[in-house]
């Protein structure tokens, strides 16, 4: 039996076969940066890319949505439930999902991408001193880098763990980092990327949780 500790793909096979089903218009209508669906700035933020690459797309709404606009549209997942339910019902726009890991996926890619994006994925999940530099060679020259994610609990940065089934439940955990706006911005700049900007998205009631955003160009 796998370790339930370190077996993360399972971890996210699990979070995945949870998510309820959705009606797909709903979903398409949900595509966004940030956890309140028509909140905050659009895929603008992608510019006019004509090929873009999701990492951890989840249930692959935004990949959906970029490939209705014409978007030579990829997603890369970890888990296999996310994978077989994107291609199932997103397949006939002529999207493409792959099942694997980010870091693997991009190690050995052979091509480049106008843009490379994260929704609340793989982006948040992943050292960035391994992913950051993984994502800007796999980038066009000129090409973007976005991101999101939650905001750092303030005192609360680097990198974090999560129990994944609650503290009475089984040893289950990933990690996640987090940091202030600025923060992101010198590790993006200290990786090459160029015209880097992070901020926090508001959410639309201000007592409630907004969202990191993180954008920057090859």
């Amino acid at each position: 039996m796998p370790d339930a500790t370190t077996d993360i793909p399972s971890y996210w096979d699990r979070y995945a076969r949870g998510v309820a089903p959705q009606d797909p218009g709903e979903v398409l209508a949900s595509a966004g940066w940030t956890q309140y669906p028509g909140h905050g700035p659009g895929f603008e933020l992608l510019g006019d890319a004509a090929s873009a690459l999701e990492l951890g797309f989840g249930r692959g709404a935004a990949v959906a949505a970029l490939a209705s606009q014409g978007v030579k549209a990829t997603g890369v997942d970890l888990a296999p439930a996310a994978v077989d339910r994107a291609r199932e019902q997103w397949g006939h726009l002529g999207t493409e999902f792959h099942h694997a890991d980010a870091v693997e996926f991009l190690t050995g890619a052979d091509q480049r991408w106008e843009a490379i994006y994260s929704v609340w994925g793989a982006a948040w999940f992943t050292e960035p001193g391994t992913l950051f530099p993984l994502v800007r060679d796999r980038l066009e020259p000129g090409g973007r880098f976005v991101f999101s994610c939650a905001p750092a609990v303030p005192g609360s940065y680097g990198v974090q763990g999560m129990y994944g089934a609650g503290f009475n439940g089984r040893r289950v955990w990933v990690y996640r980092w987090a940091y202030e706006p600025e923060a992101w911005e010198e590790i993006l700049a200290g990786h090459g990327f160029r015209q880097v900007r992070a901020w926090e998205e508001p959410a639309p009631e201000p007592d409630h949780v907004g969202t990191l955003i993180a954008s920057a160009v090859r």
